[in-house]
């Protein structure tokens, strides 16, 4: 894999749901690297100890959901650090509510979190990165909208929104901006408050996401890794026999991290 990109390591990086789990670890890995991290989480205190032993980084509460509050706070970021180079949206809520417990009200809400604040902080990490035509955004993901689970339609819909999201954002932007880079990582099932006991530790998570973030490939647009592998787009027929005869197969790309 390619060495991280030194713009991106001089530069600014925006992670939100930074209070606690994946979120937290992935602020935690990227400052250690020596970047400067805001950490973006709806309650100060959590974010607080996000920052504790990391100089470089500053926390900052705010609901994405709330696009008045999302503008005031890259207003802030960029005021006290400068232009954001690197976004990773993390941030996402996990009601498990069946279909009875459920409103149209309750509904919207997990989607201006999971949709809303995807698409409201790439929208404004945009303003910067098109100024330079550089920059990387990846977008935390979820197999939820492929297989359901029972009492989980507005996490499920929401997160496969999200990844329509990724898609239509590359169609718009990848010409334009050959160098803004953004692409989707599904870190797996973790031991979080959203994931399972005995999952995966975030923090040994955060190691393969962080060097995902970090590497700036035009290549890597669309591009969707599964923990620290690559999942490959679905070949037609003629695509596998063709490559079955000339006796070659595509190989997806690997993360170090672990």
């Amino acid at each position: 894999m390619a060495k991280p990109d030194q713009r991106l390591l001089e530069g600014v990086a925006v992670i939100t749901g930074a209070g606690s789990g994946l979120g937290r670890a992935l602020a935690q890995t990227l400052a250690a690297r020596g970047l400067r991290v805001v950490a973006l989480g709806r309650r100060g205190e959590p974010l607080v100890q996000t920052a504790a032993e990391h100089d470089n980084i500053l926390p900052l509460a705010c609901d994405v959901s709330d696009p008045g509050a999302l503008e005031q706070a890259f207003t802030s970021l960029r005021s006290e650090l400068g232009p954001v180079s690197l976004l990773i949206n993390n941030a996402a809520v996990y009601p498990h509510r069946g279909v009875f417990d459920e409103s149209h009200q309750s509904f919207m809400e997990t989607l201006a979190t999971n949709l809303g604040g995807v698409f409201g902080a790439t929208r404004l990490a945009l303003d910067d990165m098109a100024q330079t035509g550089f920059g990387r955004i990846l977008n935390v993901a979820s197999f939820a909208d492929i297989a359901p689970l029972p009492a989980s339609s507005a996490y499920s819909v929401s997160k496969g929104a999200s990844r329509i999201l990724t898609r239509a954002l590359v169609a718009d932007l990848a010409d334009r901006f050959p160098d803004i880079v953004i692409s989707d990582w599904l870190p797996g099932m973790l031991a979080t408050q959203m994931g399972i006991p005995d999952g995966l530790s975030p923090s040994d998570a955060a190691s393969w996401g962080a060097e995902l973030a970090l590497w700036h490939d035009p290549s890597l647009t669309g591009s969707i890794f599964e923990m620290n592998t690559e999942l490959l787009p679905p070949r037609s027929l003629k695509r596998r026999v063709k490559d079955l005869v000339l006796m070659q197969r595509p190989k997806p790309r690997s993360l170090s991290g672990l």
